[in-house]
C-alpha cells in the first residue's frame, strides 16, 4: 500500500539531470541555430520577391533565363560551399580558445555578412555576402551542437542537442513569415529588410554569450579541473543532491575518460583516420549528414516558393504556405527531440528515413502528372504530400541528425569529428541545391528521383552500421565503436557505485577525491597539485 521513499542522494547518483539553469544555457546558445536556419532559409523568400529580381535584372523566364537560374545556383551553391570551409577550419578554434569564445568570434562574422548581403549595391557583393554567411554558419553548426552536447546530461541529451535542430527549423519558419511580411513592404526595402534581419540573432548571442559558462569537459581537457567542476554543479544541482553528488561522479568519468583518451595520441583530423574505431564514427556521422540531405529537405525548402510556382500558385499565396510548412515543421522537431530519449536515436533515424522516401515518390508522381495543370485536385495532392515529407522529416530525421553526430566522437577530437560529418552535410547540400535550377530547368521533375533512390540506398546501411548512443554518457559511448571506457557510471554494480560514491561524498570544494577503477583504490589530490 505504501510506497518506500527513495533516498534523493541515491536516486540523483544516477545520473545527473539537468536543471533550468542548464536549459536556459543550452537554448540561448541554440540563437547560434537560429542563425543559421534563418540565414540558409531567407534566400528562398527573397527569390520570391519581384523587386530582388527587378533591382538586379534577373529573370527565371525568356531569353535571359538562363543568366537568372545561374545566380540563383550560385547564391546557394556559395553558401553551402563556405558553409563546407567553415565547418572544415572552426575545429582548431574550438578546440585552443574554447567553445564560448569561438561561438562569440562567429556571431562577430555573421553580423558582418548581413551587413554586406543588406547592402548590396550589385550582384557580386550579394553573393560573396553570401558566400560569408555560409562560412560563418558552417562554423556555427559545428559548434553549437558540440557546446550543447557537452552541457547535457545523458538522459536528457536528446532533448536538449534537440533544440539546435528546433531552433534551426524556427529559423526557417521565421524567414518564410519575413518573406511574407517583406512581400508587403515598398519594392526599395523589401528585399534588403529580409536580408539585414539575418543580423538579429547573432547580435542577440554575441551581446548576451558573456553569461554562457564555458563547456566542462574543454575546461578539464585543458587542465582546469575547478572550473570544470564548478560549471558542472551549476548545471546539475537540484534539490536533495546536497553533496554535488551527481555533478562529482560526472567529473570524475570525464577526468579519468579524458586521461584514457589521451594515451591514444589522435589530436588531428587526419589522425583520425589513422585509428579503425575514429574512422567507424566518421563513417557514421557522414552516413547520417549525407543521407537527411539525400531527402532533398533543402532543395524543397529552398526552392519551395518556385516549386508553388511550378503548381500554378502566385503571388502571396507560395510565401503564406510556406511560412506554414516551416512552422509546422519547427513543432515537429520538438517532437523529435522528445522521442530520443524515449524511442532512442537509431529507430527514429530509420522510420524516418523510410518515410521521406514515400511521401517524396508520391509527391513526384504528383508533380510528374499535374504540374503546370489547372488540376487543382492534382496540385492541392502535391502539396498535401510535401507537407507529409516534412512531417516525416521534421519529426524524426532534422533534430535526430545533429544530436547523434554531435555525441558520437571523443572529447579530445570531437570538433574534429563533427566537422566532417556538417561539412558532409554542407557539401551534400551544395551538390543537391548547385544542380537544382539547371535540372528542373532540363529535366523537370525528374531530378526528384534522385531524392527517391539516394536515401534508399541509405536504408539499409543505417540500420546495420548504426549503434544506439541513447542513455549513455558521452564518454561510455566510446564502448559503441569498440573502444575502451575509464569509468562505465551506467553499468556499475551497486557496491562498486556506492564505494565512489562515498568517497566522493566525503570530500569538500577543494578536493576531489579519485577512486581508480570505480572504487578499488583511493587517492586524494588537491586542484592546485593536480595544476
Amino acid at each position: 500500500m505504501f510506497k518506500r521513499k527513495r533516498d534523493p542522494e541515491a536516486q540523483v547518483a544516477h545520473g545527473a539531470k539537468g536543471n533550468s539553469y542548464n536549459f536556459m544555457v543550452v537554448f540561448f546558445a541554440a540563437l547560434g541555430s537560429f542563425t543559421y536556419g534563418f540565414s540558409s532559409s531567407i534566400i528562398g523568400t527573397v527569390f520570391g520577391l519581384q523587386p530582388f529580381f527587378d533591382y538586379f535584372n534577373l529573370s527565371l523566364t525568356g531569353p535571359n533565363a538562363k543568366h537568372g537560374n545561374d545566380i540563383i545556383g550560385a547564391a546557394n551553391g556559395l553558401f553551402a560551399g563556405g558553409g563546407v570551409i567553415g565547418a572544415l577550419i572552426i575545429s582548431p578554434s574550438l578546440n585552443r580558445f574554447g567553445r564560448k569564445l569561438t561561438i562569440q568570434i562567429i556571431c562577430a562574422i555573421c553580423v558582418v555578412a548581413c551587413a554586406i548581403q543588406g547592402g548590396s549595391i550589385h550582384i557580386g557583393m550579394f553573393l560573396a555576402g553570401r558566400f560569408l554567411s555560409g562560412m560563418g554558419v558552417g562554423m556555427m553548426q559545428v559548434s553549437v551542437p558540440i557546446y550543447q552536447s557537452e552541457l547535457s546530461p545523458a538522459k536528457q541529451r536528446g532533448r536538449m542537442v534537440g533544440g539546435h535542430g528546433i531552433l534551426i527549423v524556427c529559423g526557417y519558419a521565421m524567414a518564410a513569415w519575413t518573406g511574407l511580411g517583406c512581400f508587403f513592404a515598398p519594392a526599395a526595402v523589401s528585399w534588403r529588410l529580409a536580408l539585414s534581419l539575418q543580423i538579429v540573432a547573432p547580435l542577440i548571442l554575441l551581446i548576451g554569450s558573456p553569461w554562457l559558462p564555458e563547456s566542462p569537459r574543454w575546461l578539464i581537457a585543458h587542465h582546469r579541473e575547478k572550473e570544470g567542476l564548478e560549471v558542472l554543479q551549476r548545471l546539475h544541482i537540484r534539490p536533495g543532491d546536497t553533496s554535488d553528488i551527481a555533478a562529482k561522479e560526472e567529473y570524475y568519468q570525464i577526468r579519468k575518460q579524458i586521461e584514457l583518451e589521451a594515451q591514444t595520441g589522435v589530436t588531428s583530423m587526419m589522425g583520425m583516420f589513422k585509428r579503425r574505431s575514429y574512422v567507424k564514427r566518421i563513417l557514421c556521422g557522414v552516413l547520417v549528414q549525407f543521407a537527411a540531405q539525400s531527402t532533398g529537405v533543402l532543395v524543397v525548402n529552398n526552392y519551395q516558393v518556385l516549386l508553388y510556382n511550378n503548381l500554378g500558385l502566385y503571388g502571396w499565396l507560395p510565401l503564406l504556405l510556406y511560412g506554414i510548412y516551416t512552422t509546422w515543421a519547427a513543432f515537429l522537431n520538438w517532437i523529435n527531440s522528445l522521442l530520443l530519449d524515449r524511442v532512442g536515436r537509431r529507430p527514429v533515424l530509420i522510420l524516418g528515413l523510410t518515410g521521406c522516401i514515400l511521401m517524396i515518390t508520391i509527391y513526384t508522381a504528383m508533380v510528374a502528372e499535374y504540374a503546370g495543370s489547372t488540376n487543382r485536385a492534382g496540385n492541392a495532392m502535391a502539396v498535401l504530400f510535401l507537407f507529409l515529407f516534412v512531417t516525416f522529416y521534421g519529426s524524426t530525421t532534422d533534430a535526430s541528425s545533429y544530436v547523434y553526430c554531435s555525441e558520437i566522437f571523443p572529447t579530445n577530437v570531437r570538433a574534429q569529428g563533427l566537422s566532417i560529418a556538417i561539412a558532409t552535410l554542407f557539401a551534400s547540400t551544395l551538390l543537391y541545391t548547385e544542380a537544382a535550377p539547371i535540372a528542373f530547368l532540363n529535366v523537370g521533375w525528374k531530378y526528384y528521383l534522385v531524392f527517391i533512390i539516394v536515401p534508399a540506398c541509405c536504408v539499409p546501411l543505417e540500420y546495420i552500421f548504426l549503434p544506439e548512443t541513447n542513455g549513455l554518457t558521452l564518454e561510455e559511448i566510446a564502448a559503441k565503436f569498440g573502444d575502451e571506457v575509464a569509468v562505465d557510471l551506467s553499468h556499475l554494480s551497486e557496491d562498486r557505485r556506492k564505494a565512489l560514491d562515498e568517497s566522493l561524498t566525503a570530500v569538500g570544494a577543494d578536493l576531489i577525491e579519485t577512486p581508480p577503477n570505480g572504487g578499488d583504490e583511493k587517492h586524494t589530490t588537491t586542484f592546485s597539485e593536480k595544476i
